[in-house]
């Protein structure tokens, strides 16, 4: 029953255990203890703390909302060069099912249902935002 109300998120690409309570009409607690065993039965996917998908959601997404998941994932982040070569089908070489990126934090990798984000950490000096 509760899971049926949940689907009125499938809209959004992601939601927090806040929504979840406002949508459900229960306490901040109670919602992320559901979230958690969400998680766990499979039925929403944890990208990271406090963010969720549901997992119907994932399976329908376009490449622009794993891009958009990617940014998320890690805050600041630019796709890479290769993946976007890749979007653009100018080069083959790059494995499906894997978005890389570049930020300023640290090198990371992280597996979310069989797609993995690459985070590579290159110097401040040669990131930096074009406005405008």
């Amino acid at each position: 029953m509760r899971y049926i109300k949940l689907r009125k998120l499938n809209s959004r690409l992601y939601f927090t255990y806040e929504d979840v309570a406002d949508i459900l009409g229960i306490s901040p607690n109670s919602a992320k203890v559901l979230c958690t065993r969400y998680s766990q039965s499979g039925l929403i996917i944890r990208l990271k703390k406090n963010l969720y998908t549901l997992k119907e959601r994932w399976e329908k997404n376009s490449p622009e909302d794993f891009f958009k998941i990617s940014n998320i994932l890690q805050v600041p982040s630019y796709i890479s060069l290769m993946t976007a070569l890749s979007y653009y089908e100018i080069t083959t070489q790059v494995q499906r099912g894997v978005i890389e990126s570049v930020c300023v934090k640290r090198t990371l990798k992280k597996t979310i249902e069989n797609t993995e984000f690459n985070f590579y950490k290159i110097n401040r000096n040669l990131y930096y935002i074009l406005i405008f």
